[in-house]
């Protein structure tokens, strides 16, 4: 898990350049460090690079259109729903019913939320809060 410290620098680039290059290495290391680090590797970081400049909701359905298969599409939403409704109690059944999501995906979603590098809490909780300030 990141520090919030780090967390809170590698959000805003102008803390970085008061704070000086260690800070940011420091925290990038970290970041790193919170990821398997399988799954770090050049091809990786290009198909990350290009999603963070995708603007439009709809950019982003021609990308994951062109990039996806429909069922893999499918899959990653189900997935997020489900760790939605596992973050706000649900019961499996419920959750099973509402995504047809398999007990196995349930039980796999569940456990990233409590094991994983908190991909699936940080960017729920940013949604719910941006949903709030509206």
């Amino acid at each position: 898990m990141v520090s919030h410290k780090c967390y809170n620098a590698l959000k805003g680039e102008r803390f970085l350049i008061i704070k000086g290059a260690n800070i940011y290495q420091k925290c990038i290391k970290e970041v790193m460090m919170s990821v398997n680090q399988r799954l770090v590797n050049p091809l990786t970081d290009n198909l990350f690079d290009i999603i963070l400049k995708l603007e439009t909701r709809e950019e982003c359905y021609e990308f994951f259109e062109d990039h996806c298969t429909i069922n893999e599409l499918h899959d990653m939403s189900q997935r997020l729903e489900v760790a939605r409704m596992l973050r706000h109690g649900e019961k499996y059944d419920k959750i099973e019913e509402a995504t047809g999501a398999s007990t196995a995906t349930i039980s796999r979603v569940k456990r990233s939320l409590a094991y994983g590098a908190d991909g699936y809490a940080q960017m729920l909780k940013r949604i719910e809060k941006e949903k709030e300030d509206v």
